[in-house]
């Protein structure tokens, strides 16, 4: 848990404090004085009597109290110094930037547990080892660089890197996005991501708290913690963009379904981010791009105008926001010919509102003032303005500042003329704005921010299932891929509807299976895992004849101990699974089946539970949505009984949660009709 002595102590004391500001205890140091810490700093050093102009405590026994020890020395000085300051000098937080500990030896692993022990033993903070330190409004007890200057306004930012948490404030401090607080976690020995995004939560106050968190994350580890806060503080009013490093796998998991293969550990990222409503991010870029949109007043729809003195930009920026969802609407209207006077001829105001390299400061006053307030049906704009370095444009940036104050839309700046009109720009980001240098990345940015949904309701009305034939199943089954009788029961206990289906071991029970249920039938191995792959399925059998002939040929293929037969069902051929990934929970896919789901990998995925708005959700948001639609003259499939399906699925899982993988390949769908035809589930107790 974080305390009050980590974000607001009393007093520091900076363990291996240094003359030597090259080195992290002498930068550090110089960085809390610098930073104007208002509380008692203090500094042990066994070889120096002051440092930095502060007294040296030589015999750390003399040291008063202190709330917080920011710590610089070797690490297997550590766990024995932090012992101490806990229990003889009262400390409750620590800062351990020192690396050797979990990222270098199993030894350094043990160190690491030892400290955990001893700061949790006095119910204390430890931040790190291995990191850069933390930034609060209070104390800069960092020992890198840059330092921004902190506001209420700006981002709180979480990262599992130090580097990277550098690298990013080296990069978005310059286009004007700013910081409240900066967590650096390092290896996250006792207070990671999940546990800051707590506290943020819990401590959250409605006046002052930031509403832009940023993360970087390289292992998340307690999936629920972040999307349970994570969704509370966007429920709160508060937005989110997350960098998860190490999205890649490597090398192909080996996976015994098709929902094994498709539900990755990163599929499971993309599936609680969304779940959170947290914008997922791929890079430095990518996050500064989106945390600068989210400086923005929130847009209330996605038709922008985009108002420029340069078309080249505007078409490219209209490509990327119309590729990501967002229109850039035609205008004409008598408003818009009103605005055409007002311009220089030659302008144009269809939109994108060119008007021209000629346009002044004043015209693009007018021009935003008509979209703002003549233009309804326009939701935000985005202002494309740089200089040829002919003569200065204070007075343009001036303007789109004074705007962005009045205008009840949002309004987007691109001045990308960072060194040409560097002076001006730095100037307009001086004033608290934020500049995108680049008009497609802003749009790319726009795009994800509108289309982020917020975070889901697991307060819901599930479907009704039979909890406890459910149970029953279960707990007669070993682990494993479990018999087709228990496949069918569970199916039936679940209102999933089936295909009709025998399991035959001989020629005769195959003969008066094929009688019951109906010719034509197909029949398919039970017990090779990949049917297809082996010969082992055969559709449209149509004489009792054939029944004897392909049953007598499919139970010498190997693995095989029974044939499984159903009657000949016509439709489309969809998909539905589910699969456990660790800590994360269970995740439900759905999408087209057969052969298409191994070639076009075309798949939704969500966290479970889910309700049927959201598996419709799923549905709607595949490619291949228009030939579940039905196109071309092709029927279709009934999305209601598709989604009542993977609904369904995911009652099943929460009652079951023994369940690790189950598929639905195919379910076959008409518009009358969806029908499971083959189903496996695996079980792991």
């Amino acid at each position: 848990m974080i305390n009050e002595q980590l974000i607001n102590p009393k007093s520091i004391v900076v363990v291996g404090g240094s003359n030597d500001i090259t080195k992290p205890g002498g930068k550090v140091l110089k960085n809390i004085i610098d930073s104007n810490f208002t509380g008692d700093i203090y500094v042990t050093n066994l070889k120096e009597s002051e440092v930095q102009g502060i007294k040296s405590f030589k015999d750390p026994s003399e040291l008063p109290e202190v709330d917080l020890a920011v710590i610089a020395i070797a690490a297997r000085f550590i766990v024995e110094t932090v012992e101490f300051l806990a229990h003889q000098k009262n400390t409750l937080a620590f800062i351990v930037l020192s690396a050797g500990f979990s990222e270098e030896s199993e030894e350094g692993k043990e160190l690491e547990k030892q400290l955990v022990d001893v700061v949790n033993s006095v119910n204390g903070t430890l931040i790190g080892p291995n990191c850069i330190g933390v930034l609060t409004p209070n104390h800069s007890s960092v020992f890198t660089y840059p330092i921004p200057k902190l506001t209420q306004h700006g981002c709180d930012f979480v990262s599992g890197s130090g580097a990277t948490a550098c690298f990013i404030m080296e990069a978005g401090i310059p286009n004007g996005l700013t910081f409240a607080n900066v967590f650096s976690v390092g290896n996250s020995a006792q207070i990671g991501v999940e546990e800051v995004l707590k506290y943020m939560d819990e401590s959250f106050d409605e006046k002052t708290s930031s509403r832009v968190k940023l993360l970087y994350i390289e292992n998340i580890s307690k999936p629920r913690m972040l999307l349970k806060h994570a969704s509370s503080l966007i429920r709160k009013g508060c937005k989110i963009a997350a960098v998860k490093a190490g999205s890649s796998e490597a090398g192909s998991r080996a996976a015994s379904s098709h929902t094994g293969a498709l539900a990755t550990s990163d599929a499971a990222v993309n599936a609680l981010f969304k779940k959170a409503g947290i914008v997922r991010c791929y890079g430095r870029e990518d996050l500064i791009s989106i945390a600068s949109v989210f400086m923005h007043p929130q847009l209330k729809g996605n038709k922008l105008a985009i108002i420029t003195h340069a078309g080249g930009p505007a078409v490219m920026l209209t490509d990327e926001l119309e590729k990501n969802g967002m229109e850039v609407p035609h205008i004409d209207s008598p408003e818009s010919k009103e605005l055409q006077t007002h311009l220089f001829p030659g302008s144009s105001v269809s939109n994108p509102i060119d008007f021209l390299a000629t346009g002044t400061a004043e015209q693009l006053g007018i021009i935003i003032d008509f979209v703002d307030k003549k233009f309804k049906d326009i939701d935000g704009m985005i202002v494309i303005f740089g200089t040829p370095g002919l003569f200065p444009v204070f007075n343009v940036y001036d303007v789109l500042d004074q705007k962005m104050k009045e205008c009840s839309k949002p309004i987007f700046a691109v001045l990308p003329s960072i060194l040409t009109a560097k002076e001006e720009v730095d100037a307009f980001i001086s004033k608290g704005r934020v500049n995108f240098p680049d008009e497609v990345t802003l749009g790319r940015a726009i795009g994800r921010v509108y289309n982020t949904p917020q975070p889901s309701d697991d307060l819901f009305e599930r479907p009704a299932i039979n909890v406890k034939k459910v149970r029953e199943v279960i707990e007669r089954s070993d682990d494993g891929y479990i018999e087709p009788e228990k496949v069918q029961q569970l199916l039936d206990a679940s209102g999933i509807k089936r295909a009709g289906e025998a399991v035959v071991k001989s020629v005769q029970e195959a003969k008066d299976a094929a009688k019951k249920l109906g010719l034509p039938v197909a029949m398919k191995v039970v017990g090779p895992v990949h049917k297809s792959d082996v010969g082992g399925v055969v559709l449209n059998v149509d004489s009792i004849d054939m029944v004897k002939n392909e049953f007598e040929r499919l139970i010498k293929i190997k693995d095989t101990t029974a044939v499984l037969m159903q009657p000949m069902l016509s439709g489309l051929e969809i998909f539905a699974g589910v699969k456990y990934e660790e800590n994360f929970g269970h995740m439900v896919l759905g999408g087209l089946g057969g052969i298409f789901i191994e070639v076009l990998k075309d798949v939704s995925m969500e966290l479970a539970p889910i309700d049927n708005y959201t598996a419709t959700k799923m549905i709607q948001s595949l490619k291949s949505y228009g030939i579940i639609k039905g196109a071309r003259g092709q029927e279709g499939v009934n999305q209601k009984q598709f989604a009542d399906v993977l609904a369904r699925l995911s009652a099943l899982t929460e009652a079951a949660p023994e369940i690790s993988e189950l598929d639905l390949n195919p379910l076959l769908g008409n518009m009358e009709q969806v029908v499971a035809v083959d189903a496996r589930i695996n079980i792991k107790k």
